[in-house]
């Protein structure tokens, strides 16, 4: 699904009850929607973000935003060594050279996922 307001979601289908499940993700808080049809997902979805983001308001929360911007890798010596000498073979920062082929990367997974859909 498109993200709505930064938050994303994940979907599933439950054959049984022929229903699908969704919840967003990257949060502590358990935010789910569900819809009998997938044109009824997108609205559903958008539904429990704002529900969710009212409810925090309305109680004085802040809402837990999804992903901060930072995050911490570990790797193997030689792994550093390689990524800082491909980085600065570039002029480039080692944090903006892997910022750049994690994008290339996240990028390639989501263009892959939507030609499944």
């Amino acid at each position: 699904m498109k993200p709505y307001k930064g938050y994303s979601a994940t979907v599933s289908f439950d054959e049984d009850a022929l229903l699908f499940h969704g919840e967003i993700l990257g949060i502590r808080d358990v935010i789910t929607f569900q819809a009998h049809t997938a044109a009824e997902l997108p609205r559903a979805f958008h539904e429990s973000v704002d529900d969710y983001l009212e409810w925090c308001a309305k109680d004085g929360i802040t809402a837990e935003k999804p992903f901060s911007g930072s995050l911490s890798l570990r790797a193997t010596p030689e792994l550093h060594r390689r990524m800082s000498d491909a980085a600065a073979r570039h002029a480039q920062s080692l944090n903006q050279w892997m910022v750049e082929a994690l994008a290339s990367k996240a990028d390639e997974e989501f263009n892959s996922a939507l030609k499944v859909v």
